[in-house]
C-alpha cells in the first residue's frame, strides 16, 4: 500500500515532519478534506463514495439469504471485502486480492465488528439454518494515501443509506445499524505524530496505527502498521487525536 518515494523527497518530508510541517501545509492535525455522498449505486441496497484529499473509496451493500457459521447459529453474517483497482494506481494489480487489500477489509471489518455497529442477533430467519448476511463491497478508485480511514467511513456510510430487502422474510422496521464506528490513522515520522497521511508521507513513515472509535470515544479496533513503533506517551497522543478527529469524521455521516 506503500509507494516508492524518491530519496530527496524522502528527505524533505522527514526534515519537513521534525519541524512539525506537513508537504501540504496541513498542521500535524488536521485531515485533508472529507466529503460522503449516499447513494452513488442505485443497484445497490446502500453505497456511499468518500473522498479524502485526492482518494477516492466506494463502498457498497448487499443482502442476502444465508446459512449461518456453525459457531453462530444465531446471528447474522458480516462480510466484507476490499478491491483495489487497478485504474486507482499504477501499483494495483487486477487479480487474487492482495495482502493489502486482505488488510484493508479486515480492518474494516474489525471496526464494524467490534463495536457492534449491526446488530446479527436480528438478522436470524430461522436459527441455525437461515440468517441475512450483510456484504460491504468496498472498491479504491483513487490512491492518494489513507485508504483505510477512507474505507471504514465508506462503509459505516453506505450501511446507514442501506435499504431493508425486499423479501417477505424480512421483518424490521429497518436496517438494524446501533452504532457509527469511523478510523482514524496516525502516522510517525521522525518522532512526530500526524492523522490522515497522504501517500508521499505513507511512504515515509516510520509506523502507522489506526484507531477505530465509537460515538463515546471508545476504542472498537486498532491496528498498526509499518517496522517502527509508538511509546505508550505516542499512543495515548495517537488516541486523543483519533478521538477528536473521529467525532468530525462523524459528523460527516449526517
Amino acid at each position: 500500500m506503500y509507494e516508492i518515494v524518491s530519496s530527496v523527497r524522502r528527505d524533505y518530508i522527514a526534515d519537513l515532519a521534525r519541524e512539525g510541517k506537513r508537504i501540504d501545509t496541513r498542521t500535524m492535525d488536521q485531515f485533508r478534506e472529507v466529503s460522503v455522498e449516499v447513494g452513488p449505486i442505485k443497484s445497490a441496497q446502500g453505497s456511499a463514495l468518500v473522498k479524502v484529499g485526492k482518494t477516492q473509496v466506494v463502498a457498497g451493500i448487499k443482502v442476502e439469504h444465508a446459512e449461518p457459521f456453525p459457531d453462530k447459529p444465531d446471528n447474522g453474517m458480516l462480510v466484507v471485502n476490499a478491491e483495489l483497482l487497478p485504474l486507482a494506481s499504477p501499483t494495483f494489480e487486477p487479480g487474487r486480492p492482495s495482502e493489502n487489500a486482505i488488510e484493508l477489509a479486515r480492518v474494516v471489518d474489525r471496526g464494524i465488528r467490534e463495536s457492534n455497529a449491526i446488530d446479527l442477533d436480528k438478522l436470524v430467519i430461522k436459527s441455525g439454518e437461515d440468517v441475512w448476511a450483510v456484504f460491504i463491497d468496498i472498491y479504491v478508485l483513487d490512491h492518494d494515501g489513507n485508504l483505510i480511514d477512507a474505507s471504514a467511513l465508506a462503509a459505516i456510510a453506505a450501511l446507514l443509506n442501506a435499504k431493508p430487502p425486499e423479501d417477505e422474510a424480512w421483518t424490521l422496521p429497518e436496517f438494524p445499524i446501533q452504532k457509527r464506528p469511523v478510523a482514524v490513522t496516525v502516522a510517525k515520522i521522525n518522532s512526530k505524530l500526524m492523522i490522515d497521511p497522504c501517500l508521499d508521507e505513507e511512504g515515509v513513515m516510520d509506523a502507522r496505527i489506526t484507531i477505530a472509535t465509537i460515538e463515546d470515544g471508545s476504542i472498537c479496533a486498532v491496528q498498526k502498521g509499518g517496522i517502527g513503533c509508538f511509546s505508550r506517551e505516542e499512543l495515548e497522543q495517537a488516541y486523543e487525536m483519533a478521538r477528536a478527529e473521529g467525532a468530525e469524521l462523524r459528523a460527516k455521516l449526517g
